[in-house]
């Protein structure tokens, strides 16, 4: 099986197999001699000029057999053309729908409480900045998976990036299946979270949260993104009018929820009050929650492989990427600003619909969000269940085929994803700080650490040794803001996860959340 990951050998020119360290010198910056998504990738890219792999064919045993060359899309495409599911069928606009269901989804509505603890303009500052870091890394990822036709998933790139080390696959791999089941979990809590709230708490909270795990289950069970892609372009519209419904509301009515009743802290008083700057006093911890969770929402490189690997035509994937990342840049801003005016530092809460004093504005806002609090769990579960099924299956009937076998496996890691999710949504009952651990530990790899390095391969791939001094400029430039990268990943996975852990233990020390596996109703 593609289990035994076979890290440690490449084939030669000559199909002789030496091993990886001997290899990669020599070959690391051989051209490229097959034609790959249409051109020659080693004369030509999207920016205009010439891209080398890392380490000449194939460096990871990726496939069952270790062929020489490297299997192009149109190639990919074709040897999957009998088959009776394929795979390469995703156009750009399909992968757009993807994405737009990936990151217009329920964690904007953790940006009010973020403004209301860095203050609007920092708020606002973050929020464009992480953007930008994020677009500009994840067309890096696009220009690893350009060089390299064969990657499935990030933890392919990890292992090739990484030299062919095969503890880096087994540790990415880790890292890959926690990351994608921690947000099922969470889509896990919020389910029960808006079905405590439409019912006022008639069924134990546990109960409602088992329901939901077993609808995604179902909602799961489509094998490719071409399938979901239809699904996902409801979830992201429905989101989209859920969070303005939102902000409409906020708006109209007169006043929040809990206003000047005092609340158990006593802080519940006065009209709602707007910080252009964050308050004296503000701690590290709950300063760094803030930026978690706002990083979190634009953070989602790690799937981008995945969805190129499923691309008809990879090279049209900025065009996706693009129109996502203006639209989360307007809606997050905008959504986030607005909610966090109406309701002020005293009376948001996470996830802002909370904040709504109108039992029917909160629900009919929040119901718009049913399809984003499934799909999104479904997207990252098959994400997870396609790793583990292609690695079992691969070179099989199975995979491209409607067997026993292979659906009766892939409902059963799906299954086996959403029972370890639903145990994450009992552990770990309480949306905010949930986003930030996941940020801390997942994004700090997926969303800085892994490009930043995978900026320096590629160019020293395509320029040598010395890349950095002979490119002049650009080449210092590149090094240093990818260097900056680095060391923002870092710093979140140490700082970041800290405050978290911190935040957590004090959220049950306060009693502001329920305990683990209670019936207690978490509504809103």
């Amino acid at each position: 099986m593609a289990l035994d990951r076979k890290a440690d050998v490449v084939a030669d020119d000559s199909n002789n197999i030496t091993s990886f360290d001997e290899k990669r010198e020599p070959h690391r910056d051989a051209p490229l001699e097959t034609d790959v998504y249409g051109y020659d990738v080693e004369k030509t890219e999207a920016r205009g000029r010439k891209m080398s792999r890392l380490g000449g064919p194939s460096a990871i045993g990726i496939t069952d057999t270790d062929d020489d060359s490297v299997v192009s899309v149109g190639k990919q495409v074709e040897m999957e053309a009998s088959n009776a599911i394929k795979y390469r069928t995703c156009s750009w606009q399909k992968t757009a729908a993807l994405l737009f269901s990936e990151y217009i989804c329920l964690a904007i509505m953790s940006f009010p409480y973020s403004y209301s603890v860095l203050g609007l303009v920092p708020g606002l500052i973050v929020t464009v900045v992480v953007a930008l870091f994020v677009l500009y890394t994840s067309l890096i990822v696009w220009e690893f998976c350009l060089r390299h036709p064969e990657i499935r998933d990030v933890c392919d790139l990890g292992q090739m990036l990484y030299y062919g080390w095969t503890w880096v696959w087994y540790g990415t791999a880790a890292m890959f299946l926690l990351n994608n089941t921690f947000i099922q979990g969470l889509h896990v809590l919020t389910g029960a979270k808006y079905l405590n709230t439409m019912t006022n708490g008639a069924v134990c909270t546990i109960g409602y949260s088992a329901v939901v795990a077993v609808i995604s289950w179902i909602c799961s069970l489509p094998r490719t993104f071409d399938t979901l892609s239809k699904i996902a372009t409801l979830s992201a519209f429905t989101t989209f009018l859920s969070v303005l419904l939102a902000a409409i509301f906020a708006g109209l009515e007169d006043h929040p929820k809990g206003y000047n009743t005092g609340g158990p802290s006593g802080t519940l008083v006065g009209e709602p009050k707007v910080l252009i700057i964050a308050a004296s006093g503000t701690t590290f911890v709950s300063g760094m929650n803030a930026f978690l969770n706002i990083s979190y929402t634009f953070i989602g490189q790690i799937t981008i492989p995945s969805f190129i690997a499923e691309m008809k035509e990879p090279k049209d994937f900025p065009k996706a990427l693009y129109a996502v990342t203006i639209a989360e840049i307007i809606v997050f801003s905008v959504v986030g600003a607005v909610i966090y005016a109406f309701t002020g530092t005293q009376y948001n809460t996470a996830p802002a619909f909370g904040s709504l004093g109108n039992e029917v504005y909160l629900k009919v806002s929040f119901s718009f969000m049913i399809p984003t609090l499934i799909f999104l769990g479904v997207l990252y579960a098959s994400v997870s269940a396609r790793f583990v099924f292609f690695r079992i299956f691969e070179g099989t009937r199975h995979k491209g085929n409607h067997t026993v076998v292979g659906w009766a496996s892939w409902a059963g890691i799906l299954a086996a994803t959403w029972v370890v999710a639903f145990i994450i949504a009992e552990v770990i009952p309480f949306f905010s700080d949930l986003l930030s651990l996941m940020s801390s530990l997942f994004d700090s790899f997926f969303g800085f650490i892994f490009w930043g390095t995978a900026y320096m391969r590629m160019r020293k791939a395509d320029f040598g040794p010395g890349w950095v001094t002979k490119r002049g400029i650009r080449g210092l430039a590149g090094f240093a803001l990818n260097v900056f990268i680095i060391i923002i990943g870092l710093y979140m996975l140490t700082a970041g996860t800290y405050a978290t852990v911190q935040s957590i233990i004090d959220n049950y020390h306060a009693g502001i959340v329920g305990g683990s596996f209670t019936c207690k109703s978490n509504a809103l």
